[in-house]
């Protein structure tokens, strides 16, 4: 079933290389969307496609790369809506 998620995620997540390592996990499982910092210090992420892809993502952003340290993320799952052609970084 294909969904879409706002996700919120807190932490040191900014000038780590978070933003490009969910670029190429996304790009990797055929996922849609966006990624951008928020001036709170947050990273927020907008995805779309297969409900269990998205799971998988989200372990995997939980993770992050090495230098991150992510303390939580906040999601909202979303209708689908045809309205990305790729994923991106803003």
């Amino acid at each position: 079933m294909k969904l879409r998620a706002h996700l919120v995620v807190s932490g040191l997540v900014q000038g780590v290389g978070l933003r490009y390592f969910i670029l190429n996990r996304a790009v990797t499982l055929g996922l849609t969307g966006f990624v951008r910092n928020q001036y709170s210090g947050e990273v927020e992420i907008e995805v779309q496609g297969d409900r269990s892809l998205i799971e998988e993502f989200m372990k995997e952003v939980k993770i992050g790369p090495r230098a991150a340290h992510v303390t939580d993320i906040k999601i909202e799952w979303l209708k689908y809506i045809e309205s990305y052609s790729h994923f991106e970084v803003r």
